[in-house]
């Protein structure tokens, strides 16, 4: 418990650090930012604090950095709410970039200097293109592109905004590149926010290796996370954006629908209907005429949405013009001309004969898609002798909904980045580091290895991750260390009985030996030496590297083990043969040699009754055919060379060197230099070559057991 509070306190000062790294950040970019605008300079220096942060600490600080960077600013200047999707993903790409390493490269950094020119100039540049349309003055950059005649409008006003951002984002990753080798390395530690709760530390691993780490197939846990939380957020984002779209359609329709009504009553007020004659008769030039024009363009300007107002005598061939002013307050149109009726106005024209009021319309006609309000003008009999007309330009509202929209998809986008950075932060240190965590101990840790040291081992570093993530995760993670504590016991259990199952065949082995040697009245220790050197010579094999595919662990154990049984045929030999003084006759001697097959056919039936275990086919071959020699000229069968098993090519230098140092009934025991004379004339006649190199190789370790078992000094 004390060392989990201790985690936790040095993860909150982590956390602090971040957070005060990340505050740092955000005034370090706003205050940049003034100072280029004090200056009228023409960069931003607005990201400086964005990619150093993400550099350090890494996407999640980076990407608040970047965020809130444009909502301060944007108090006091509304725009830049809508360029934080820039900063966000600036900020993004430069933790990705950081933790490639490309900020201690040249190559790097002019990569790095690219990467951000083309996500902030491109996206500076497509925000205000839909948001305001492109307008620029001839003199600005923007202007002199599309002065040389070889850009139009688009690509003069993107391209003068990627040359700006290119210069700006040179000087800010110099600058951020600058500030990142004064900085300690370690200090990078201490710069993002945490919720490591592991040790991996006991795995061998770290929190960096652990994120590195991806153990998917094809895709991961937080690519899935990521993928519905879009696909989720982006479902609600098009359902959100349709009915704002609708809301924000209908209110500026109505509203436009309420200015051009209300235009038109006030204009209607300032119309003398009685006069409307004596105007059309004089051509405009009646008296007061031009004051009454004035008056109505005044009201034209009283709205920029306004784009005509007019005011016109209806009659049945057409609308017979009194007033016609444009936005410049100039007649468009000549007074008394007989303007015909549009084809898409002809439903309204029965209703304007009779003098009616009509609601707004909106038509699409000769004059564009317009929005247009009729009022009528009355005498002062309260009659209907004209109609003000006001037409509002629907194009010029259709661009504000398009503005308002990538308003909404500039600040959805800077959140939803935002938000993706945090879900991905959350996910990372809940779900996907544990996993990883407990995947690379499981990987590092084989529960497969003989060694039931190395099982505990791997047990105490597995349970020492200690997820904590309090969900089902870490209940998985329990139920993980009880199946391998008990996995771990299973194999315990499993290793007592394999090594008492072992030790229980190695005893009968050695029984069966004993009944056949004690019946063999001067072969003392003949088992026990015997299988010292087979030990010997084939551990000196491997040594060598000889016969390397064949000689494995389990080869070694096998022939070791079963080394006893090679003369387990003597006990079909008769006393009177198997212990007679002197030499053997012809026929006693061929009565001998069927030990070997005798030895082979006891234990294939050994071996037909306990299916076959392995290390008795190798015994097998030792009782079979240990008496066989190199050049062909033993028995039982005259195998030669390496057609010879190798067990009995190893017993046939084994069995013979003893039989030449060990005393029998019709011999005494040969001194060492004259046995090792003996084996020396063999090699290559009786025994393998190599088996005899690599037995006079280890001699040390020959004496020893020749010290050890023989009463006599044989030297």
């Amino acid at each position: 418990m004390r060392g989990n509070k201790g985690k936790n306190v040095m993860i909150g000062r982590q956390n602090v650090i971040a957070a005060l790294l990340c505050l740092g950040g955000i005034v370090f970019n706003v205050v940049l930012n003034e100072i280029v605008l004090a200056f009228d300079l023409p960069i931003y220096l607005d990201s400086v604090g964005t990619i150093a942060v993400a550099a350090c600490g890494g996407y999640l600080p980076g990407a608040i950095v970047g965020f809130f960077t444009n909502v301060v600013r944007s108090i006091q200047t509304p725009s830049s709410i809508f360029y934080g999707v820039a900063n966000v993903l600036i900020a993004l790409f430069a933790a990705l970039v950081s933790k490639k390493g490309w900020f201690k490269t040249k190559l790097g950094i002019f990569k790095s200097i690219l990467l951000f020119s083309l996500i902030g100039g491109g996206v500076g540049a497509v925000i205000p293109w839909y948001m305001d349309g492109i307008s620029f003055e001839s003199d600005s950059l923007s202007g002199i592109l599309y002065g040389t005649g070889y850009f139009n409008v688009p690509l003069s006003h993107i391209f003068s905004s990627l040359i700006i951002d290119f210069l700006d984002k040179t000087i800010t990753v110099l600058m951020v590149v600058a500030m990142l080798r004064m900085i300690p390395e370690k200090f990078f530690a201490y710069c993002n926010f945490s919720m490591w709760m592991q040790n991996p530390d006991s795995v061998g691993d770290t929190v960096a290796g652990i994120k590195n780490k991806a153990y998917t197939r094809k895709m991961s846990i937080r690519g899935k996370v990521l993928l519905i939380l879009g696909i989720s957020l982006g479902i609600v984002a098009v359902v959100a954006a349709v009915i704002s779209m609708n809301v924000f359609h209908k209110t500026i329709t109505n509203e436009n629908m309420k200015i051009s009504r209300g235009a038109t009553k006030l204009a209607a007020g300032v119309i003398d209907g009685d006069r409307i004659d004596e105007y059309l008769e004089s051509k405009g030039r009646a008296e007061g005429y031009d004051k009454t024009k004035a008056m109505l363009t005044d009201i034209l300007n009283t709205s920029e949405n306004i784009a005509y107002l007019y005011v016109y005598k209806i009659e049945e061939n057409g609308c017979r013009v009194v007033f016609d002013i444009d936005t410049n307050g100039v007649s468009a149109d000549p007074v008394g001309r007989l303007i015909p009726f549009d084809e898409e106005f002809s439903q309204y024209v029965p209703a304007l004969l009779r003098g009616d009021e009509i609601e707004p319309m909106i038509v699409r006609d000769s004059y564009g898609y317009l929005l247009t309000s009729y009022y009528p003008v009355y005498d002062s009999n309260k009659k209907t002798v004209c109609y003000v007309g006001v037409d509002v330009d629907m194009d010029r509202l259709e661009g504000e909904e398009k503005s308002f929209l990538m308003e909404l998809i500039s600040v959805f986008a800077g959140f939803f980045l935002l938000l993706c950075s945090f879900v991905m932060w959350l996910t990372d240190y809940n779900i996907i580091y544990p996993l990883r965590a407990v995947t690379a101990s499981a990987e590092m840790n084989s529960f497969m290895d003989n060694s039931q040291e190395n099982l505990d081992d791997s047990v105490r570093k597995i349970r020492s991750i200690n997820v904590r993530t309090g969900d089902e995760l870490e209940n998985l993670y329990n139920s993980f260390c009880r199946m391998t504590l008990n996995q771990s016991e299973q194999m315990r259990s499993i290793k007592r009985l394999s090594e008492s199952t072992s030790k229980m065949q190695d005893g009968l082995i050695v029984t069966m030996a004993d009944m056949v040697e004690n019946r063999d009245s001067d072969t003392g220790a003949h088992i026990q030496k015997t299988a010292a050197y087979v030990r010997i010579i084939v551990e000196g094999l491997k040594k060598h590297g000889y016969y390397a595919e064949k000689i494995t662990p389990k080869f070694i154990s096998d022939v070791v083990r079963s080394a006893p049984l090679h003369d387990v045929g003597k006990i079909n030999i008769s006393d009177e043969v198997l212990n007679k003084p002197g030499k053997l006759t012809a026929e006693e001697f061929e009565i001998m040699k069927t030990h070997t097959t005798a030895g082979k056919h006891i234990i294939e039936r050994v071996i037909s009754t306990v299916q076959g275990d392995s290390y008795l086919k190798e015994a097998r071959n030792m009782a079979a055919y240990h008496h066989e020699r190199w050049d062909g000229k033993g028995y039982p069968e005259g195998l030669h060379g390496e057609v010879i098993p190798l067990a009995a090519r190893i017993m046939a230098v084994a069995d013979v060197f003893d039989a030449l140092t060990s005393p029998r009934v019709y011999k005494p025991a040969f001194p060492l230099e004259k046995a090792l004379s003996i084996i020396e004339e063999g090699k290559g006649t009786q025994f393998d070559p190599k088996c005899v190199e690599v037995f006079f190789d280890a001699m040390d370790e020959v004496k020893i057991v020749l010290r050890k078992y023989n009463q006599t000094d044989i030297t």
